[in-house]
């Protein structure tokens, strides 16, 4: 990918945040990259590179800045080269794909050859898909060892290190010292109000950012709204979900961070393991990877959508810690209110849902949401539901357990598309709207939804599904977004 160096460095200059995680900046008399906000001295022009991912900068022998800590920068965004399969990958990457599979099988997961993928991320990345996995892994471990007293061995695991003695080289490597003696270096970096556990009950609290601004409160809203009872709770800007991961039930919550930029993630501490596995969830769900530079650049120029983006900056598109289960919640809520959808949610939570250990002093979590396998047979229809409808979630759910239809983020949304469509009782807008939460599809769009007619009509009669579509063309490649605008307005 070709950065102007120019603009790079009025950027960097200018400290200025919303090009954080877009660019690296390498300078060679130090031999360290770092990010664009970097506090330390400005280095002369001549003296520096600019890289359009940390994997490229580290290729280039250089190390990760330990001021400005490269490893708490925001992902890379979406817009990041134009390759919607460099996109899913770098999901598939994000979710370990390469922790114990090889390119090869990223390829054959992205449904391209080998030496295509590698082509690929080089000209959007500037390095291969095994660099970007490995600077992933890099990063995750030393954002561990600073913000978290997890032991190394816990902190390797969690990186996805298939052994200590390569977590311990990969960290000598890149910062010239043990990951104990980074982790004494780093003692005030944890001691700072973002690392430490405010209830004290030696839960794991992680700063996860973002570029600002976001639309924090929209987004708590949009999930207070759907919210299933038992499963999830939203109460004094704190989002609580239950989640099942490997057989083990466990609780997380998110709130905003004391400082702006990050939010705030806690997980029981028996959940080391699963942390990065957790971390992309709820990077996911609250949309933390979104460019709203990139994507106001777009939607500003619609008259129609220009004053929503102005009342909400920032707006995220939420999407689903569980595919299933948004897949299930699409079809219970088709043609009934989203009340309605709630009211049916919680009682197939308690019917057919797995009930939690005493994990919630509050009492609100109280499940886990059913799984696959345990609705692909499950009498559904005897919570309230039509026989139509029970043979569709039976359906939905009995492809996801086969993996007929996989909705995993980084899953080629046309393919998944036409599975869903293929499922009796799935028609294009729920198959849409999967698509744009479960699958994070930024260019989602179910036209066929009333209520988006409605709101985009400037009369009192709503827009036929095809002159919506074709005034959506301009808002490509951000349709999920517009849709979002739209949906709150009408709200």
């Amino acid at each position: 990918m070709e950065l102007d160096p120019a603009r790079c460095y009025r950027a960097l200059t200018a400290r200025d945040a919303r090009f954080d995680g877009r660019f690296f900046v390498g300078v060679r008399t130090t031999g360290i990259y770092c990010r664009p906000i970097c506090p330390a001295r400005t280095p002369m022009l001549r003296n520096i590179t600019f890289y359009p991912s940390a994997a490229a900068a580290a290729d280039a022998g250089l190390r990760p800045c330990r001021r400005c800590r490269p490893e708490t920068s925001p992902g890379t965004p979406a817009w990041q080269g134009t390759s919607a399969t460099v996109t899913r990958g770098l999901r598939l990457v994000a979710d370990g794909a390469l922790d114990e599979s090889s390119v090869d099988d990223l390829a054959g997961r992205l449904g391209i050859g080998e030496r295509h993928l590698r082509r690929l991320f080089l000209e959007h990345l500037g390095a291969s898909p095994v660099s970007v996995a490995q600077t992933r892994r890099l990063h995750f471990a030393k954002k561990l060892i600073d913000e978290t007293a997890l032991p190394m061995t816990r902190v390797a695991i969690a990186a996805g290190y298939q052994s200590v003695r390569r977590f311990n080289t990969a960290i000598l490597e890149a910062y010239g010292v043990s990951p104990s003696k980074l982790r004494r270096a780093s003692a005030s970096v944890r001691a700072s109000p973002s690392s430490v556990d405010p209830a004290g009950d030696g839960a794991i609290t992680l700063r996860l950012s973002y570029r600002a601004p976001i639309a924090f409160e929209a987004l708590l809203a949009f999930l207070a709204r759907r919210a299933i009872p038992g499963v999830e709770s939203v109460d004094g800007g704190v989002y609580r979900r239950s989640l099942e991961l490997d057989g083990q039930s466990f609780r997380i919550e998110v709130q905003t961070g004391r400082t702006p930029g990050a939010v705030l993630l806690r997980v029981p501490a028996d959940q080391a393991g699963k942390l990065a596995r957790i971390v992309d969830i709820v990077r996911g769900v609250f949309d933390l990877d979104a460019d709203p530079a990139a994507i106001s650049d777009v939607l500003d120029r619609d008259a129609l959508l220009s004053p929503m983006l102005a009342a909400t900056p920032g707006l995220r598109v939420p999407g689903a810690a569980d595919p299933h289960e948004l897949a299930v919640r699409a079809i219970l809520g088709q043609q009934i209110s989203v009340a309605g959808a709630r009211t049916l949610a919680s009682r197939l939570v308690v019917r057919f849902g797995r009930a939690l250990p005493d994990i919630d002093p509050d009492g609100a979590l109280t499940h886990t949401f059913p799984s696959a396998r345990s609705l692909a047979d499950a009498d559904v229809a005897s919570i309230g539901l039509t026989t139509k409808r029970a043979q569709a979630i039976r359906a939905v759910s009995r492809a996801i357990a086969d993996q007929h239809v996989v909705l995993t983020p980084g899953s080629a949304p046309e393919s998944a598309r036409e599975a869903l469509l293929a499922i009796p009782g799935i028609g294009r807008w729920t198959a849409d709207y999967i698509a744009m939460r479960a699958l994070r599809e930024p260019d989602a769009f179910p036209s066929g939804d009333l209520v988006l007619r409605r709101a985009a009509s400037t009369t009192r009669v709503a827009l036929r599904e095809r002159e919506l579509s074709a005034l959506a063309e301009n808002w490509r490649p951000w349709r999920a977004y517009a849709v979002i605008a739209l949906w709150n307005s009408a709200s």
